[in-house]
């Protein structure tokens, strides 16, 4: 892996163009979210530097102390489990929350934001036991209960398949979930564009199977 950031980021949106071309999509159909979890401002500056300002933090209180440190004007999202009792702070720290896994997280969330706050709901796709998110058959209820509120908007899902070396291997739980979003889409009579799937290993197959958001942070920040 090159040790210079902007060679890193060509060689991630090389890889993501090809998937693009390869599935028939279009580029700006894809969003890159640079994923910083565990590197420190610094690392934060320099991919600014290079043009990226969407962020994606596992950890709300390591994002609270990081984001004042880094360069105003970007986005943060939080991709991590977020707890009852980080609701509060995670509603105003963040632009977006990828991994809302429970009617009870959506309403902490609904009753802290102070503006309009875009969610994705986590669902545990493949029933793995211990895993955080929904279950499929949960994620309905979870929607219509969002429609009737102010602050919380629900966006689309976002899955965390289990690993595999093997990127195929991941394809299935990618294209189940795109076909429940579908699914509850018809079902719900709600839009649900975003797909929040697919890492550094397996970003190709995740856009063929139609991902809209890409969490990208070893092959751009390096190993943590």
């Amino acid at each position: 892996m090159s040790e210079n950031f902007s060679e890193r980021l060509e060689a991630v949106e090389q890889r993501i163009a090809s998937a693009c071309e390869n599935a028939g999509r279009e580029r700006e159909d894809i969003t890159l979210l640079a994923v910083s979890k565990t590197k420190p401002p610094e690392a934060v500056r320099e991919a600014v530097d290079c043009g990226l300002r969407l962020f994606g933090e596992n950890k709300v209180q390591e994002a609270q102390s990081k984001v004042s440190m880094c360069p105003t004007g970007l986005e943060w999202h939080l991709i991590g489990h977020l707890q009852s009792n980080k609701a509060k702070l995670a509603a105003n720290l963040f632009q977006m929350i990828h991994t809302v896994d429970s009617l009870k997280i959506l309403q902490a969330l609904e009753n802290h934001a102070n503006t309009t706050l875009p969610v994705l709901l986590q669902v545990n796709i493949a029933g793995e036991g211990g895993k955080y998110g929904m279950k499929p058959e949960e994620v309905a209820g979870v929607i219509e209960a969002a429609n009737q509120m102010s602050k919380c908007e629900v966006h689309g899902l976002m899955v965390i398949p289990p690993f595999s070396p093997d990127p195929e291997k991941t394809r299935v739980h990618f294209s189940n979930l795109r076909k429940l979003r579908d699914q509850l889409q018809e079902e719900t009579g709600t839009p649900l564009p975003e797909l929040s799937m697919g890492m550094s290993h397996d970003l190709e197959v995740a856009i063929e199977e139609g991902s809209t958001w890409v969490r990208i942070g070893t092959d751009l920040f390096g190993k943590r």
